[in-house]
């Protein structure tokens, strides 16, 4: 299929679009918050990929899919928002309380639901919350991506692990009703 596509072969480019589109919608949401958002990353990304081939097999090719469409997801809230805007202000976000952990709470959630909460946080916070915990980046790196300090993307971090034990007690304390 890698090869096809590098060939600019139609059927090879069918094939990963079928077979990656789903999910990477679902990577583009996790970013983007909005739905016809995530519709027009996915489109972009598809047709980075598609216009230049890049994959060299160092990777699964699902892996580089993904990597494409996050990239292309970040480039999109840049478009939409200056970088200072990345910096969520401290009155933006709700007072949240510190008493939990999020094992307590985290654990049979339909992982619809948690999405939906991962796509309802703050931008920066939503966009550091996926590049730590899916793309498994580091603050250090998040900072360089993002032209942010490091602090920063620490901070929104754990503002979004907090925002998101609040949601899930919520949750599951309006499930039990």
């Amino acid at each position: 299929m890698a090869e096809g596509c590098r060939a600019g072969d139609e059927s090879a480019r069918k094939e990963l679009y079928t077979l990656f589109a789903k999910r990477m919608l679902a990577v583009c949401y996790r970013y983007t918050g909005d739905i016809d958002a995530a519709h027009d990353v996915l489109h972009d990304g598809f047709i980075k990929i598609f216009t230049r081939f890049t994959y060299r097999g160092e990777a699964p090719l699902e892996v580089w899919v993904q990597r494409v469409m996050v990239t292309q997801a970040i480039d999109y809230l840049r478009r939409q928002r200056q970088s200072s805007q990345w910096i969520v202000n401290e009155e933006q976000l709700p007072d949240v309380a510190d008493e939990s952990t999020e094992a307590e709470y985290g654990y049979q959630l339909p992982q619809e639901v948690l999405m939906q909460m991962v796509a309802e946080l703050p931008e920066g916070c939503r966009t550091v919350f996926n590049l730590y915990v899916f793309e498994e980046k580091s603050h250090k790196e998040i900072a360089a991506l993002l032209g942010i300090k490091e602090h920063s993307s620490t901070s929104q971090y754990h503002r979004a692990k907090k925002m998101l034990i609040e949601r899930i007690k919520a949750y599951r304390a309006h499930e039990r009703l």
